[in-house]
Parts: structure tokens; C-alpha cells; sequence
């Protein structure tokens, strides 16, 4: 089990172009995209470990679905990476609480459940509630049953929803923090 941790939460401003990380870094967004079912984000990433994040924030699922690109020699074996989290829409700024859960996608293939401890382990704490965690199991079920009844296939289960994700044909990676 990893280190309980506080909720991560970000915010992302459409107007300013900025994504407030959960660190609290403020980071420039490339694109900023408003659907009837979401807002897309794509912007650059001083991480070790990737350099270019997209992102699709999802409230009525419950979902924020992220493509990480991935920096030569890291081998990370996944399509999507989903966040469970509590998403609020105010005007132009949305805001993200992450609940603990991951869920880590390759079509074709089961999906990986992640963290489920650290969601027990912050209700114990009382870092969240019942009820949030309650909502975060849900929403857990019912996207493992949505994708694995779509042959694993993230992208086949939320088009089954009228959710079409599109995502960045090519991304240049922002350098590595040093």
C-alpha cells in the first residue's frame, strides 16, 4: 500500500488556459475542448515519466480518462488511464477531487483495478465520506462492467453511452524537470 494522501484536487480554468495541478503548479494548457459530455485537455508535462497528458473530464460518469505519453524507455503497458473522481462545473473553471480509485486500460485485455486500498484507508481516516466513497465504488462497478462487456474496449463502451472521445493524432513531449 502506498502512503495515505490526502484528495488530489485540480482545477482547470478554460478562460486563463491554466490547469492547477495537485501540487499546485500552474500549467499552460495546448487545448482546452467543451463537449456536451465534457471538457478535453491536452497540455505538456514536465514528469519523469511522461511528457504530454490528455484528459477528458466526464461528470456524469464519474470518470476523468487520461491518455499519459509515455518518455522513450518507460514501458508502461496501457490505452487509458480512468481516475474515479468528483468532478463540478462553474461556469469556465472545472474542478477535479480524485477518489482514490484508478482504473488502468488496454483494449482487449481485463482491466486493472487500482487502489481500492488507499479508497478504504481514506474513509477510515475520514479523509472522505461514506457517502463519497460509496459514489466512488459505483462508479468503479459500473465502468468495469461497462468496458468489460464491451470485449475491453474502453473507447466501444463509452461510444455505447454517446461519448466519443477523440484524442491528439501527435504530441510533441515537454523536456523533464531537472
Amino acid at each position: 500500500m502506498t502512503e495515505l494522501h490526502p484528495v488530489k484536487s485540480e482545477t482547470f480554468d478554460i478562460e486563463s488556459r491554466i490547469n492547477v495541478d495537485p501540487k499546485g503548479y500552474l500549467r499552460k494548457v495546448d487545448v482546452f475542448r467543451r463537449t456536451d459530455f465534457g471538457l478535453y485537455m491536452a497540455r505538456g508535462a514536465n514528469h519523469p515519466r511522461f511528457g504530454y497528458l490528455e484528459s477528458w473530464l466526464l461528470p456524469e460518469l464519474g470518470l476523468r480518462a487520461n491518455i499519459f505519453h509515455f518518455r522513450e524507455g518507460i514501458n508502461e503497458r496501457q490505452n487509458y488511464y480512468f481516475d474515479v473522481a468528483e468532478i463540478e462545473v462553474k461556469g469556465e473553471v472545472w474542478a477535479t477531487r480524485d477518489l482514490y480509485v484508478d482504473l488502468v486500460c488496454t483494449t482487449g485485455e481485463p482491466i486493472d483495478v487500482r487502489d481500492i486500498d488507499e479508497l478504504a484507508a481514506a474513509t477510515s481516516a475520514g479523509l472522505i465520506t461514506a457517502a463519497e466513497a460509496e459514489s466512488a465504488i459505483d462508479t468503479t462497478l459500473s465502468a468495469v462492467e461497462g468496458i468489460t462487456r464491451h470485449n475491453d474496449d474502453a473507447m466501444a463502451w463509452l461510444r455505447s453511452k454517446g461519448i466519443e472521445l477523440t484524442w491528439a493524432e501527435q504530441v510533441e513531449l515537454a523536456p523533464a524537470a531537472e
